[in-house]
C-alpha cells in the first residue's frame, strides 16, 4: 500500500512522530506499550492519519488494549463528521472501562446538541444494557434528546428517575426537565417543575416565557417576564423572543415595539427571529405596508421567515400589492418552493386577476414546480 509522506499530513512534533511510526511499521516492530501511538492518537489532525493508526492497531492486535482503543474513539469523536465511525469503534472494542464510557457520555451530549437525538437515545439504551451507572450529566443530555423528538413518554421516565435518584434537582437538571416539557407543549408540568426549583436563572425563566409565548398565552408570558425583572434577573435574547412571540399571537403591535426597543437597553442585538416576530405581529394586525417598510429598514437582509410572516398576513387580508412584492422576493430567494407561487396565484384570484393567476400556474407546470401533497401521520 502506498502511504502518504509525513510532510503531507503533519507539521512540527507530530511529523517526526509519524515518520518514526512509519519506519517502525515498515520493520514490523511492535510493542505492547507503544508510547508513540498514544501521542499520535492524541495529536491526530485528520481522518487519513487516524485510519493509518486504526489499521495498525487491528493488524498488531493492539486494538485489545483498552486505553489505546479508547484513545482511538476519542480521536475519531474530535473530528465531528466522523461521529458514526467513533461509535462503531466503541461498539467493537473487546473491553471497555470507565474511561471508555466517559468518552461516550461526551459523545452522547454531542449527538444531541447536533440534532442527532435518535442516535443519542440509542446510545443511552446501550449504556443501560451495559450496566453503566447513569448520572445527572447523562440525564441532561437525554432530556435534551426527548425534547427535540417530542418524546414525552421517555421524558417523563427520565423525570421519574431524577425524582427517585436525586435528593433535589440541581439547576442544570431542573432547567433540562422544564425545557423538555416546554418542547413537548406540556406547559403545566413545565411550570410545576419551575416553581419547585430551589434556584432559577435566566435559562429557567426564558424557557418558560418562550413556551407560553409560542403557545399564545400572552398574559402568562408577560407576567413571567415582569416577575423575572423583579427578581433582578436580566433577560437574554431567548427571553425577548418569548414575549415578542406572545405579542405576535395577540396582535399587540405597540407592546411588541416596546419589547423590541427594550432589547437595546440590555445591549441585546436583535436576531432575524426577533425581526420575524415583530413583522408577524404587524402582519397579523393588518399593518402590511408598515410591515413591508419594516423589512426595508432592517439592518440585516430579511430571510425567508421574516418575509414569509408578511406574506401570510397579505394572504389573510387580501393585500395583493404588498403580497406581490414580497412573494417575488421570496421566489427569488427560493425559486423552487411551490408554496410562494401558490400563495401569489391565490392572491391574484381573490382580487379577480384570473388571467395572471392562470398564467402563473401554467408557468409552474412548464418549470415542473409542484406543491408537495400533504399527508397525515395517523
Amino acid at each position: 500500500m502506498h502511504l502518504p509522506s509525513s510532510s503531507s499530513l503533519y507539521s512540527s512534533p507530530t511529523k517526526s512522530l509519524f515518520a518514526m511510526f512509519l519506519k517502525a511499521r515498515a520493520l514490523s516492530v511492535t510493542t505492547q506499550n507503544p508510547p508513540d501511538l498514544f501521542s499520535l492518537l492524541h495529536h491526530s489532525p485528520n481522518a487519513k492519519h487516524l485510519r493509518h493508526l486504526h489499521a495498525h492497531l487491528l493488524r498488531t492486535f493492539l486494538y485489545s488494549n483498552v486505553v489505546l482503543s479508547s484513545k482511538l474513539v476519542l480521536a475519531y469523536s474530535k473530528l465531528n463528521h466522523l461521529f458514526p465511525t467513533s461509535l462503531s469503534v466503541f461498539w467493537h472494542m473487546p473491553y471497555r472501562n470507565i474511561f471508555s464510557w466517559n468518552i461516550i457520555i461526551a459523545m452522547f451530549g454531542g449527538y444531541v446538541q447536533q440534532g442527532e437525538a435518535m442516535l443519542g437515545l440509542a446510545m443511552f439504551r446501550e449504556m443501560g444494557y451495559s450496566g453503566f451507572a447513569l448520572d445527572s450529566v447523562v440525564m441532561v443530555s437525554l432530556l435534551m434528546a426527548c425534547g427535540q423528538l417530542g418524546a414525552l413518554k421517555h421524558g417523563k421516565s427520565v423525570h421519574g428517575w431524577c425524582i427517585r435518584r436525586c435528593s433535589c434537582l440541581g439547576l442544570n437538571l431542573g432547567n433540562a426537565i422544564t425545557d423538555m416539557y416546554v418542547k413537548c407543549s406540556i406547559l403545566d408540568y413545565a411550570h410545576t417543575v419551575f416553581v419547585n426549583m430551589s434556584r432559577r436563572d435566566v435559562i429557567s425563566w426564558s424557557s418558560l416565557i418562550l413556551g407560553y409565548g409560542l403557545d399564545g398565552d400572552v398574559v402568562m408570558s408577560f407576567k413571567l417576564f415582569d416577575e423575572m425583572l423583579k427578581e433582578g434577573i436580566e433577560p437574554n435574547a431567548v427571553t425577548f423572543l418569548g414575549v415578542l412571540s406572545a405579542c405576535a399571537h395577540g396582535g399587540l403591535v405597540e407592546k411588541s415595539w416596546l419589547y423590541f426597543r427594550l432589547m437595546q437597553e440590555y445591549n441585546i442585538v436583535p436576531e432575524l427571529k426577533h425581526y420575524a416576530s415583530v413583522a408577524d405581529c404587524m402582519s397579523r394586525a393588518g399593518l402590511l405596508e408598515e410591515a413591508e417598510k419594516f423589512l426595508e429598514d432592517m439592518p440585516v437582509k430579511p430571510d425567508e421567515a421574516v418575509m414569509g410572516a408578511v406574506l401570510s398576513g397579505c394572504k389573510v387580508y387580501g393585500n395583493v400589492e404588498v403580497g406581490e412584492r414580497v412573494a417575488r422576493e421570496l421566489i427569488q430567494l427560493k425559486p423552487r418552493k411551490a408554496s410562494y407561487y401558490v400563495t401569489l396565484a391565490g392572491l391574484y384570484s381573490a382580487a379577480g386577476r384570473f388571467d395572471e393567476a392562470e398564467s402563473l400556474r401554467q408557468w409552474m407546470k412548464e418549470k415542473q414546480i409542484s406543491k408537495v401533497p400533504g399527508c397525515s401521520s395517523i
